[in-house]
């Protein structure tokens, strides 16, 4: 499928009218299509994020990921951003009306996530008695450069409990993953971090349970550029990105994540650094289409759309 078609108004409107139907509160009835992040605190989701769409998301789970955040991308010869919160079930008609008159200004040019998040957290009401919500963050980003693409980020999965969340609000949000991943329209896009042994990863344990013949999940291996050249973990990474490990149908994808030395650097910069590092050694022999953020883009909005015609 050729990059122009995948950008079309066709397209556009396609995902369009699911987003509708999910505004509308259909969701409630039916399961509707949609990708869903999912992984381990610290994994590497918020860097996978603005990646994808060149929004600065805030790097740590424990100061961004409350809540459930839809993130809507959409080309558009207009740069906008549209930010609103899709109230939860649970929520009393007088709070669904104040929650859907939120709204939060951004700068169209620099867009930073993080005011944004804080601002949403005090509407939804969190604080150190009541952690996570299941209200939504929705926020709509169009430009030039956009793909046309949805995907629901969700809170980072974590075992042991701090000053900050504790092992109740672990099961919290384990509950409220594990029900994303079991809708049997949800693609689920399972963010493993290269730093740590995969079998340890709470993320790829559900994915398992819930999607045991593996038709419904993508998998993402994050900082691939913390794994020691030549060595064991480099080469077990390099074959489950190659599909033979971890056999899933739509099978795995690799990123290079910012590091702490390019923490400040700009978008094309973030961009060019993957290129190089993906374009030497052991993983210039993988498919090019497997690698870096350009051809995920592409790649998950060719899953999204095809999903949503079956």
């Amino acid at each position: 499928m050729e990059t122009i078609a995948l950008q079309s108004k066709d397209h556009r409107d396609l995902l369009d009218v699911i987003d509708a139907l999910r505004s509308s509160g259909i969701s409630k009835f039916i399961d509707l299509p949609e990708i869903i992040v999912c992984g381990d605190q610290s994994s590497g989701k918020s860097s996978v994020l603005e990646a994808i769409s060149g929004m600065s998301f805030p790097t740590k789970d424990n100061l961004c990921t409350r809540f459930a955040t839809e993130l809507v991308l959409r080309r558009d010869a207009t740069p906008r951003v549209t930010i609103s919160i899709l109230p939860g079930l649970e929520r009393a008609a007088e709070e669904r009306e104040r929650l859907m008159d939120f709204h939060s200004d951004i700068d169209v040019s620099d867009p930073d996530i993080g005011l944004v998040i804080e601002k949403a957290k005090v509407a939804m009401g969190l604080s150190d008695a009541k952690v996570f919500s299941n209200d939504t963050l929705r926020i709509e980003l169009s430009g030039p450069d956009q793909p046309h693409l949805t995907m629901v980020d969700l809170p980072g999965l974590f075992r042991a409990g701090n000053r900050e969340q504790s092992v109740e609000d672990s099961e919290t949000v384990k509950e409220l993953v594990r029900g994303y991943m079991k809708r049997p329209r949800s693609i689920i896009l399972a963010v493993v971090s290269a730093k740590s042994d995969f079998a340890l990863q709470d993320v790829t344990e559900y994915a398992r349970q819930l999607d045991p013949k593996g038709v419904r999940t993508l998998g993402l291996i994050t900082k691939s550029d913390t794994l020691d050249a030549s060595s064991d973990s480099e080469a077990s990474y390099v074959r489950m990105a190659q599909n033979r490990d971890v056999v899933f149908r739509l099978g795995w994808h690799v990123l290079k994540n910012r590091n702490y030395d390019m923490r400040n650097a700009s978008k094309v910069e973030r961009d060019k650094a993957e290129e190089e590092f993906f374009g030497t050694e052991i993983w210039a022999s993988l498919d090019p289409a497997c690698l870096g953020v350009k051809s995920l883009r592409l790649r998950l909005s060719v899953v999204l759309k095809d999903l949503i015609l079956r």
